[in-house]
C-alpha cells in the first residue's frame, strides 16, 4: 500500500510543474517567441479528447466487450480525414470573426442571435458537467485504489474527499492562466503548453503499464492471447461475433457517427481546434497525427484488459481500474504512481479545456446578456465593465468545478464511467446539424436552428438523461420498464415500440432524426432576416468573401465616433480599446471619419465580439448607433451588388495576373532577343578575327615575296608553304562557317543510307594514317565481326570521325601518343569511343567545348589550334541521325569522346 502523503505530494508536484509551463508558455508568448507556434503542439494538444474515459474506461469497456472500445476511436479517425475541408473552414470562418465559443459559432452563423447561444450554452453545461463529474470520479477512484481504501464513500464527509480539493485546485490553475486576458478569441499560449505535455504523460505512462503487463507478467503478446484464450468466458472477447454481442452492428455504427460528432462539438475541442490554433496550416499535419497517437494508446487496451480478467476472475473488480491494479499487484510502485500520474493528466487536462470554453459560453451566452438587460443594475453608466467580465469568467469556472464535484457524488457509483461518457457525447452531438448544415447550406434558417436543437435536446433528456436519473434512483424505476404514467410506448429506451437497440443507439437515432428533422424542415418552411442571410454568406462562402465583403455593405445609418470608442472602454477597457481604435485609424484610408462609416461599425463589433460574444456585441453596438433597418429585398440587392463587385474585383484581378504573366514573357523574350544579338557580334567578332589572321598571314609573305625577288629559293619555297597552308586554314575555316550555317537553317545536304560503322571508322583511321605516323602516335581500333549498319550520311560520318581522330592526335603527345578506338553494340545502339591519353578537358570546360568558337583552356595562353567549330559540327551531324556525341568520364589522364548512334533494323531504308 502506497503512502497517502507520498500520493499527495506527488500530486501537488505534478500540479505544479503544469504551473510551470503554463507560466512559462505566457511568459514566452508575452516576449514575442510562442512555444505552441508548432504543428507538432498544435496535435499533442487535441490529445485533449483521450480523458479518464480512454485512460481508465476504454480498458474497463474491453473487459466487457473485446474490440468493442474501438469505434469511440474509430469515429475520431474517420473525422479526421474530412479536417481539411470541415475543421479548416471552422477556423477560417471563427479567426475572421473573432469567435470565442463553439455557441458563439452557431449564434453568428444564424444572425447573431442570443437565443440560439443561450440554448446552445445551456446543452453544452448540461451535457457536459456529468462528463466533467466523471473525471473527479476516476482521479477520486484511482487515489483510492492506490491508498487500498475508499476515497469518496457515501456519506463520507466532504472537506475529507480528494476529489473536492483537485476541483478546487484546478479551478485556481483554470482562473490563472485561463481567464489573464479579457479577449476570449486570444489564445491561452500557457494553458495550451500544459495540456501538449499532458497528451505525452498520459501516452507514455499508459504505453508504460502496457509494456510492463505485455512483456513482463508474461512472455509477450502471443503468450497473453494463448493464456486468455484458455479460458472460456475471455475467449468470445478476442473475436468479432464477441465484441458485436453488445449490440451488433447498429451499435457500432451508433458509436463512431457519434464519436465522429463529438470531436467537432465538444466544448474542448472547439476551443483547442478552432480558438486556441495558431495557423490554419497546422491542420494538415493533425489529420494524421491525432489518428496515430490515438492508435498507440490504445495499442494495449485489449492486453491489459485480458490479463486484468485473468488475474481478478474471482474478486469484485472495477474494470475500470485494472490498468492501476496490475502494478499494483506486481508491487510495482513506481510504475503505479506513474500511471496514476497519466490518469491524472487525463482528467486535468479536459476538466481545465472543458471548463475555460464552458465558462467563457457561460459568461458571453447567458450571464451578460442578462445582466445587461437588468436596467436595475446601471451597467450602461459603469465606464469600465472590464473587471466584472473577467469575474463572471472566473465564477463561471469555480461553478463548473464544484457543479462537476456535487454530480460526481450525488450520480455515486449508479454509473460506468463509459456509460457518463456517451451520454455527454450524445448531448453535444446535437450541435451537429446546426453547425455543419450552417456551413455548407445557406438556406438554414434560425428559426430551423431552434426548432432542431430544441427537439434533439428534449429527446435527449427523456432517452439518455432522466433513464440514467432513474437508474441512480432520483426517479422511480417504474419509468424505464413502464413509462410515465404506465404508458407502454412511451418507455424511454423503447420510445414507439422500437426495441432491438441499446440504449445509446436507441436515444441517439430519436434524438438526431428529430433534430435533423426539424433543422431541415423548419428552414425550408421559413424565411431568412437580412442578418442571417448575410451571415449565411460568410460562412458558407468564406473562402471566397473576406469579413468586409459583406458586414459592412449590409450596414446603413449614422454612428458616432466617440460613442463607439466609449462603447469599446467600457468592455475593454481603456488602454486596450485606445490602442484598437488607433489600429483601425491606422490602417483606414486617410481622411475625415464619416458620421455613417460602416467599417468604422464593423471593427467595433468585432472588437467587442472577442470579449463578449457576437450576439451581445451585436446588441451592444446597435444600442449606441442608429442603424437604418434593410428589408429582405433591399439586402438582397446589396448582396447582388455586392457579388457583382467581388465578382468585377476577381476578374480584374484573372486580367492583371494575365497581363503580369504575359509582361513576364515579354521579359523573358527581350533578354533572349539581347542574348541573341551579343552571340551575333560574338560570333562575327570570333569569325573576323579568325579569317584576318590567315589573310594576315599571307599578306605579309606575298609583300616580301613581292618586294624581294632576289629571295633565296629556299626561303621562297618555306614562304610559300606557309602562304598555301594559311590558304588552306582559310579555305577550311569558310567551309565550317559555311557548313554550320547550312545545318542550323536546316539546308545542309543529307544522303542517308544503310551503312556498315566499321567502315566508317576504318576509312577515318586510315585517312589520318599520316598525322599519326609523323607525331608516332599509336592508335588501336577495336571493331566487332559482325556488321553494324546505321541508316547515316557516309561523308557526314566520315567528317565526324576525321573531325574526333584530328583532335586527338592534336592533344597526344609526340613519341608517347596513344589512341584507342572502339565499337560496341548495346541495347540496341551503336556506342563509337574515341580516347587520347593527352591532358584531357578541364571539369568547366566539358560543355562549352561543344559551343561555336569556343576551345577549352586559356584562351589567351594556351589556345589549342582550330577553329572551335569542330566538335559544335559534329554534334548536330549526329544528332540529326538520331544520336548524341558527349564527352565522357575516363579512367586515367585523357579525353574520351563518344557517340552513339540507333542500330538500323533490318526493315530501315533511306
Amino acid at each position: 500500500m502506497l503512502q497517502g502523503w507520498a500520493i499527495g505530494f506527488l500530486s501537488l508536484a505534478y500540479l505544479g510543474l503544469l504551473f510551470a509551463i503554463a507560466f512559462y508558455g505566457d511568459r514566452r508568448a508575452s516576449a514575442g517567441t510562442s512555444i505552441i507556434a508548432s504543428p507538432y503542439v498544435y496535435a499533442l494538444s487535441l490529445g485533449v479528447y483521450a480523458t479518464t474515459w480512454t485512460f481508465y474506461g476504454s480498458v474497463g469497456r474491453a473487459a466487457v466487450s473485446g474490440i468493442g472500445f474501438l469505434p469511440i476511436y474509430l469515429g475520431p479517425t474517420l473525422m479526421a480525414a474530412l479536417w481539411w475541408i470541415v475543421l479548416r473552414k471552422m477556423i477560417r470562418i471563427s479567426k475572421a470573426n473573432r469567435i470565442t465559443s463553439i455557441a458563439d459559432f452557431i449564434a453568428s452563423r444564424y444572425g447573431k442571435s442570443a437565443l440560439l447561444g443561450g440554448l446552445v450554452t445551456l446543452g453544452a453545461v448540461i451535457g457536459v458537467v456529468p462528463y466533467i463529474a466523471l473525471q473527479l470520479k476516476a482521479v477520486s477512484s484511482s487515489l483510492a485504489v492506490l491508498s487500498r481504501h475508499s476515497g469518496a464513500l457515501p456519506g463520507q464527509a466532504i472537506w475529507s474527499d480528494t476529489a473536492l480539493y483537485l476541483a478546487l485546485l484546478l479551478a485556481a490553475f483554470t482562473i490563472l492562466f485561463g481567464t489573464r486576458h479579457l479577449d476570449a478569441s486570444e489564445r491561452h499560449e500557457g494553458m495550451v503548453a500544459a495540456i501538449a505535455f499532458e497528451s505525452l504523460v498520459k501516452l507514455l505512462s499508459f504505453l508504460a503499464v502496457g509494456i510492463y503487463v505485455g512483456f513482463v507478467m508474461y512472455d509477450g503478446l502471443p503468450d497473453l492471447f494463448r493464456q486468455a484464450r484458455a479460458h472460456a468466458s475471455l475467449a468470445p472477447l478476442m473475436s468479432l461475433d464477441g465484441a458485436m454481442a453488445g449490440g451488433g452492428f447498429a451499435n457500432w455504427t451508433a458509436l463512431i457517427v457519434l464519436s465522429m460528432l463529438s470531436i467537432l462539438c465538444l466544448p474542448r475541442q472547439f476551443q483547442i481546434a478552432v480558438v486556441e490554433n495558431v495557423d490554419e496550416a497546422h491542420v494538415a499535419r493533425a489529420i494524421w497525427m491525432l489518428p496515430l497517437y490515438l492508435l498507440v494508446i490504445n495499442i494495449f487496451v485489449l492486453p491489459i484488459a485480458m490479463a486484468g480478467k485473468m488475474h481478478f476472475s474471482g474478486a469484485q473488480s472495477d474494470a475500470d481500474m485494472f490498468i492501476l491494479m496490475l502494478p499494483l499487484q506486481g508491487n510495482q510502485a513506481a510504475l503505479a504512481l506513474l500511471v496514476f500520474v497519466g490518469g491524472l493528466s487525463a482528467a486535468t487536462g479536459m476538466i481545465i479545456v472543458e471548463t475555460i470554453a464552458l465558462s467563457t459560453m457561460l459568461c458571453n451566452d447567458v450571464v451578460m446578456p442578462v445582466l445587461l438587460r437588468a436596467r436595475r443594475l446601471r451597467l450602461d453608466q459603469r465606464a469600465d465593465l472590464s473587471g466584472l467580465l473577467l469575474n463572471v469568467r472566473r465564477g463561471a469556472i469555480l461553478l463548473l468545478m464544484l457543479l462537476g464535484y456535487a454530480y460526481s457524488r450525488l450520480a455515486g457509483e449508479a454509473y460506468a464511467l463509459v456509460a457518463i461518457g456517451l451520454i455527454s457525447f450524445a448531448a453535444v452531438a446535437q450541435f451537429a446539424p446546426a453547425m455543419l448544415g450552417g456551413m455548407f447550406w445557406k438556406n438554414g434558417t434560425r428559426a430551423g436552428a431552434l426548432a432542431g436543437l430544441c427537439s434533439g435536446f428534449i429527446l435527449w433528456a427523456y432517452t439518455l438523461l432522466l433513464p440514467s436519473f432513474a437508474q441512480s434512483g432520483w426517479l422511480p424505476s417504474g419509468f424505464i420498464a413502464n413509462g410515465p404514467l404506465g404508458i407502454g410506448w412511451l418507455r424511454p429506451r423503447q420510445l414507439l415500440g422500437l426495441e432491438g437497440l441499446d440504449q445509446i443507439s436507441h436515444g441517439l437515432f430519436w434524438s438526431m432524426l428529430a433534430n435533423l428533422g426539424c433543422y431541415v424542415g423548419v428552414s425550408l418552411w421559413s424565411r431568412q432576416g437580412a442578418a442571417e442571410k448575410a451571415q449565411a454568406l460568410v460562412f458558407v462562402d468564406a473562402y471566397t468573401r473576406g469579413r468586409a465583403d459583406i458586414g459592412a455593405s449590409l450596414w446603413r445609418g449614422r454612428a458616432s465616433g466617440d460613442a463607439l470608442l466609449s462603447l469599446l472602454r467600457r468592455f475593454l477597457g481603456a488602454a486596450r480599446a485606445e490602442q484598437a481604435y488607433m489600429r483601425f485609424m491606422r490602417e483606414r484610408p486617410s481622411g475625415p471619419l464619416p458620421a455613417g462609416d460602416a467599417d468604422l461599425v464593423r471593427f467595433a463589433e468585432i472588437e467587442l465580439a472577442g470579449a463578449i460574444g457576437a450576439a451581445s456585441a451585436h446588441a451592444m453596438v446597435a444600442s449606441v448607433v442608429d442603424e437604418e433597418p434593410l428589408g429582405p429585398d433591399e439586402v438582397l440587392a446589396i448582396l447582388d451588388e455586392t457579388s457583382q463587385v467581388i465578382a468585377y474585383s476577381r476578374q480584374l484581378e484573372t486580367k492583371s495576373r494575365e497581363l503580369e504573366e504575359a509582361s513576364a514573357e515579354l521579359r523573358e523574350a527581350n533578354m533572349q532577343l539581347k542574348e541573341l544579338d551579343r552571340m551575333k557580334d560574338d560570333f562575327l567578332s570570333t569569325v573576323t578575327h579568325e579569317l584576318r589572321t590567315p589573310l594576315t598571314s599571307i599578306r605579309a609573305f606575298s609583300e616580301i615575296l613581292r618586294d624581294n625577288p632576289g629571295l633565296a629559293s629556299e626561303k621562297r619555297s618555306e614562304y610559300l608553304d606557309i602562304v598555301i597552308k594559311e590558304s588552306e586554314r582559310l579555305t577550311r575555316l569558310i567551309n565550317d562557317v559555311l557548313d554550320l550555317a547550312k545545318i542550323e537553317a536546316g539546308r545542309a545536304e543529307w544522303n542517308s543510307e544503310k551503312l556498315d560503322l566499321r567502315e566508317v571508322i576504318d576509312a577515318a583511321v586510315k585517312a589520318t594514317a599520316r598525322i599519326f605516323e609523323d607525331k608516332r602516335i599509336d592508335v588501336d581500333v577495336d571493331l566487332p565481326a559482325q556488321a553494324a549498319t546505321v541508316l547515316a550520311d557516309r561523308d557526314r560520318l566520315m567528317q565526324v570521325m576525321l573531325n574526333l581522330l584530328s583532335n586527338a592526335a592534336k592533344f597526344c603527345a609526340p613519341g608517347s601518343g596513344r589512341i584507342d578506338v572502339g565499337l560496341r553494340e548495346q541495347d540496341g545502339w551503336l556506342r563509337v569511343v574515341v580516347r587520347d591519353n593527352g591532358p584531357g578537358v578541364l571539369a568547366q570546360d566539358r560543355e562549352i567545348i561543344f559551343e561555336k568558337f569556343r576551345q577549352g583552356g586559356d584562351t589567351l595562353t594556351g589556345k589549342p589550334p582550330g577553329t572551335g567549330l569542330g566538335l559544335p559540327i559534329s554534334r548536330r551531324i549526329i544528332a540529326h541521325f538520331g544520336g548524341s556525341l558527349w564527352l565522357e568520364d575516363a579512367a586515367g589522364p585523357g579525353a574520351q569522346f563518344v557517340f552513339a548512334l540507333p542500330r538500323a533494323a533490318n526493315g530501315d531504308d533511306a
